[in-house]
């Protein structure tokens, strides 16, 4: 080794050989990563192990140095596990941190590591993979929360409720109808997750620093052993492209939204004016002054995640939008919001499927008082005149003048007499209260995708049968 080149071993960082002073200590702390990037310690040193046993195979590296960079990596895998991994902000990320405990453990082979790859295809390929597990867990614990709304909906399959249109009775449902039409939500979230992670699954590694390298390199072996489906088609695109977190948030802001739905309801049904459902204790707060106090913190705090989730999205397509190519340092602001997207929406959904699978309890009594409020059966009463020959617009004229007539007199559609509802119309006769009973009207609609409790339990036995063949 030449006098030049020991020199350069006593530079701070691997990169400083060109400068002149140090590195500012309030700058070294405005662009280091490693507080948050540490988390991707596993897939930095799963990346690096299937790059350097490509650069063995090419002849690139030796056998030997192969073998020194599999023990020091198994070395630093125990210590990050064990909680004795020194972190170092001076060190910038956690790629700098493990190659740099890498050579201190293995000397030179450590250096030759980086050999034909930049940090930049480095981090790309990290994110990727880190993403990639990400959506896996999420998936999984999506489909808990998609089985116990199935279940949910199997207990409630012919239990009566008001379903509604600008928050007003409208029509009856059953509850179990009304969960599977979460289900229907969450499976097209889990649908666009699918859907995502084919293009997460894409290795940027070989891109180098942005034009490709020099070196001999088998970057299809590398995304074999990583489970990649292709590589990065273009280096230019494969280092400086965010798109995948940008959809990925995307589709955890939709999600999200979703929960909030269910959360909001959650929160106007717990109320006791309402009183449809109740909570379980541990998903609760109390008040601080007030004893009497059940809070539903857990849906309130949903909606306010929610709200945390789409702002990620907001941030990362900004971050984006006016930079050119290629890889620019701006690029390190992705990770914070993917990375409290990912454990909002996976603490989230975890607690949501505890809280629906053995904390809701449903109300049967007080959701069969609402809908002997509302008129609920009024659409089935005209229906029925239409079924008796008049075109459905007067029926529905009809219809109104009697829930007029029911109205004033402080009754349910069925509270009033016969010879009260045929001076509206004399095409209704003495079977029209089995139309008008809730029980009726529910088992009228009964074709797929309808309300009837013989439908609902079908559909939640295909849901089953979807989210088992999902797995």
């Amino acid at each position: 080794m030449t006098e030049p080149e020991s020199a350069a071993l006593e530079r701070q960082y691997t990169w400083d050989a060109r400068f002149s002073e140090p590195v500012d200590a309030l700058v070294q702390r405005y662009t280091a990563s490693v507080g948050f990037d540490r988390r991707m310690w596993r897939q930095d040193i799963r990346a690096s192990l299937a790059h350097a046993r490509m650069l063995a195979r090419q002849g690139i590296l030796s056998g030997a140095d192969l073998a020194d960079i599999e023990r020091g990596m198994a070395t630093i895998t125990a210590e990050i596990e064990a909680g004795r991994f020194v972190w170092s902000t001076e060190l910038e990320d956690v790629h700098f941190n493990i190659e740099k405990r890498l050579t201190a453990l293995v000397g030179d082979a450590g250096k030759r590591l980086h050999t034909g790859r930049s940090r930049n295809d480095q981090v790309a390929t990290d994110i990727r993979l880190y993403l990639r597990d990400a959506i896996d867990a999420i998936r999984c614990l999506l489909a808990d929360l998609q089985r116990a709304l199935v279940t949910l909906a199997e207990r409630e399959a012919a239990t009566p409720m008001p379903g509604f249109t600008h928050l007003q009775v409208a029509q009856p449902v059953t509850f179990g109808h009304h969960m599977l039409a979460y289900f229907e939500m969450f499976a097209r979230d889990a649908e666009r997750l699918d859907d995502c992670r084919r293009r997460v699954n894409r290795l940027p590694l070989g891109a180098a620093a942005l034009a490709g390298t020099t070196y001999p390199i088998d970057r299809a072996a590398v995304a074999a052993e990583l489970g990649f489906e292709a590589i990065a088609a273009n280096s230019l695109d494969a280092v400086s492209d965010r798109d995948f977190a940008i959809e990925f948030c995307a589709a955890a802001a939709l999600l999200m939204t979703h929960i909030s739905r269910l959360a909001e309801e959650l929160v106007l049904w717990m109320n006791p004016r309402i009183g449809f459902v109740r909570i379980a204790d541990r998903f609760c707060t109390g008040s601080s002054i007030m004893p009497q106090k059940k809070n539903p913190d857990v849906p309130e705090l949903a909606r306010g995640k929610t709200g945390r989730v789409t702002g990620h999205l907001m941030a990362l397509l900004l971050l984006m939008k006016a930079q050119p190519l290629a890889y620019n340092k701006d690029n390190q602001e992705d990770k914070e919001p993917l990375f409290d997207t990912i454990d909002t929406v996976s603490d989230t959904l975890r607690i949501f499927a505890d809280m629906l699978a053995s904390g809701i309890r449903v109300q049967a009594e007080a959701m069969q008082a609402a809908l002997a409020e509302g008129f609920a059966t009024a659409t089935d009463l005209a229906d029925y005149l239409v079924r008796k020959g008049l075109p459905f617009r007067d029926a529905h004229a009809v219809v109104g003048s009697v829930v007029k007539a029911a109205e004033a007199r402080g009754v349910d559609l069925s509270g009033l007499s016969l010879a009260e509802l045929q001076a509206f119309s004399p095409r209704i006769e003495e079977d029209v209260f089995a139309i008008l009973a809730v029980a009726g009207s529910l088992a009228a609609r009964n074709h797929p995708g309808g309300t009837a409790p013989a439908q609902v339990r079908a559909a939640a036995a295909a849901a089953r049968q979807r989210l088992a063949a999902a797995s």
